[in-house]
This record gives structure tokens, sequence and C-alpha cells, in this order.
């Protein structure tokens, strides 16, 4: 009972501790955003990529909350589908957001002379359009979730359950054979086509380090441009996703594959499943270093505002 009660505290801190990030990161994007004399799409992609991982965050801790105020038996199956389905969106639209933020970086370091940089978006409006996509696209892929979720208030299941409230019913083999394929194909492109943008950063990466011994044994002063600064940032979170995914896709097969019922390896997976979103914003705000920052320059100018305004 009382490991159990450990449990439960270190996954809901570890998921409040991830949404108070994701907040922290959008906010500081969105200052760079609206304060800045120049609309970055990195900045916009990150912002987007801040919210879908918070949503996946707070549809988890969410029924937590609501015990934590003393509200039993709220989730009935309406409550339940958007608990189980949100996420499961979420999810789908990180992965894509997190690719289209490898390539954008990608193009955006790229040379001059370089053909990717006819791609480069001409505004962060034209990135709009995209996340429309992102959302249609996976609402698309898990709208099986809306048909199965079922609350445990009025149902009793020997299902898997997705947590203590709520529960999925097995799908019939047709629907399986639909939805399962769709999600694999959308992970095998979009993490495709950042593995593909990943190595050519580091590729580029790795000719400007070049390029720096080069001029350092020249006996020239050279500074890293932001924009290689950014992809170094990005190929870090880069890592972070890739580990946290595939650790989560090992885990979660041993768990299918597993006639009996392993509690450890259980909690194990949910870590890894919440992982990304959770640590993310650590990853960002930690190499980014723009945080205090940001939030020290909006705050002179909101003195220097205060100060003009009585004076007047």
């Amino acid at each position: 009972m009382l490991l159990k009660f450990i449990k439960e505290i270190f996954f809901f801190f570890m998921t409040v501790v991830g949404m108070l990030g994701n907040f922290s990161v959008s906010v500081n994007y969105m200052i760079s955003w609206w304060g800045g004399p120049e609309k970055k799409p990195i900045h916009l992609i990150l912002i987007h990529l801040a919210f879908a991982n918070f949503l996946i965050l707070f549809a988890k801790v969410l029924p937590n909350i609501m015990v934590a105020f003393g509200l039993r038996n709220f989730l009935y199956d309406i409550e339940c589908k958007i608990v189980i389905y949100l996420p499961r969106v979420a999810r789908g639209v990180s992965i894509c957001t997190s690719s289209l933020l490898t390539v954008v970086q990608a193009i955006i370091i790229s040379p001059r002379a370089s053909g990717w940089r006819r791609l480069r978006p001409q505004s962060a409006w034209h990135i709009l359009p995209l996340f429309l996509f992102f959302w249609i696209l996976n609402a698309l892929i898990s709208v099986n979730l809306i048909h199965s979720a079922r609350s445990r208030i009025l149902n009793i299941s020997q299902y898997k359950s997705e947590d203590n409230y709520c529960y999925v019913m097995q799908e019939s083999q047709k629907i399986n054979w639909i939805a399962l394929p769709l999600m694999v194909l959308r992970d095998a492109v979009f993490q495709g086509a950042m593995g593909a943008a990943s190595g050519y950063m580091v590729l580029l990466l790795h000719k400007h380090h070049q390029h720096v011994l080069h001029l350092q044994n020249s006996k020239l002063l050279y500074r890293t441009p932001p924009e290689l600064r950014a992809a170094q940032r990005i190929l870090i979170l880069m890592l972070c996703f890739v580990f946290f995914y595939w650790a989560d896709c090992v885990f979660s097969l041993f768990l299918s594959l597993s006639l009996s019922e392993k509690s450890l390896v259980g909690n194990i997976q949910k870590f890894l499943a919440l992982g990304y979103a959770t640590f993310s914003p650590v990853v960002l705000s930690h190499r980014e270093g723009l945080l205090p920052e940001c939030w020290h320059v909006q705050l002179e100018k909101l003195g220097k505002y205060l100060s003009n305004f009585s004076i007047q």
C-alpha cells in the first residue's frame, strides 16, 4: 500500500513538473514571438510542441487532481473518451511537430547555395496549416478510441486499463488492422524525416567544427552563429525523443507479450510514455538559457513604461 502511494505521488509530481515546464517554455517563446523584431518559425513550432506535451500530461494528471479535491466517480463514458482520446492525439501531434522542428532547423542552417534553402519558410504563418494537418491526421488515426473508451463506474471489465477510472474495450480484428498500420506508417514517415534531418544537421555541425578548428589554428576569433547553437539544442532534444520513444516501444511490447502481470515493468513503461513530454522543456530551458533573460527584459520594459506613465 505504501509503495503504491509513493508511486502515485511520484507520477503526480512528475506530470505537474512537466506541465509547469511546458507552460514556461510556451510563455518564453510567446514573449520572444510577440516582443521580438522577427517572427521566427522555430519559436512558433516550439510553442506548438510545448502545448501538445502539456495536453498529454494534463489529461494524465486530471483524474488524480479531481480525486485530490474529493471528487469520486466523476469520469463517465464521455469524460473517459476525452481523457483517453486526447493524450493519444496529442502524442501523435508531438511526434509530428518534433519531426517538423528538426526538418525546419536543418533547412535554416543549410548553406545558401543548397537547394534546401528554397524550402525555408518565408513567414512563420506558413507553418500554421501544417499544425492543422497534424491535428486532423492524428484525430483520424485515433478515432477508434472514441468508440472503445469506457468508464469503470457503470462497467466492470477485465480488459487492460488505461488508468484507475477508465478502460479500453478490445477492438475487433478488422479495426486493429486499420488503426495499427496507420500509426506505424505515421511514426515511420515522420521519424524517417526526423532522422534524415538530424543526420544532415550533424554533418553541417561537423563541418562547422572543422572550420572553427582551422580559424583557431589561424589565431582568429570565431563565435558560433545562433542558428548552429539552436541546431545543437534541437539535436539533443531529438535524442531525448528517440530514447523515450523506443524504450517505451520495447517495454510496451514486453508487456503485451507477457502472460503474467509485471507491475515494475508497467511502471517503467508509464514513466517512459510520459518522459519526453516531461523532460523536453528541461532540455529546451537548459540549452536555451533564455527564460530568466526573457523575463528580465520584459520586466525592464514594463518598468520603463510605468516610469514614463508616472512622469506624464
